[in-house]
């Protein structure tokens, strides 16, 4: 595996911000595209670590013509319906 120098860590509200933006719209934008539309600036070199990561964690997809698209995820509810849990979580908080 190639160990690459990361010279900026994102912050967690920017990689929220990025997250929102590919949500919001979906496969119109390529990288580059997307880096430079994206409502606050950031380096190039922290947007790349922000998209790897989303690639990575199976959040995000490069679709054939390059453009960046969110993957929806199945609601966890609808995942493990068959698990039981016999109280509410709210009750002890």
């Amino acid at each position: 595996m190639k160990t690459v120098k990361i010279l900026r860590f994102p912050r967690l509200d920017t990689i929220l911000m990025v997250e929102v933006f590919i949500k919001e719209f979906s496969g119109e934008y390529k990288k580059r595209a997307l880096w430079e539309a994206l409502p606050k600036k950031m380096m190039y070199q922290t947007f790349n670590v922000i998209v790897e990561y989303l690639l990575y964690s199976h959040k995000i997809k490069i679709n054939k013509e390059g453009r960046i698209e969110w993957k929806e995820k199945k609601e966890p509810e609808t995942e493990y319906k068959h698990f039981y849990i016999p109280y509410h979580f709210t009750q002890y908080s």
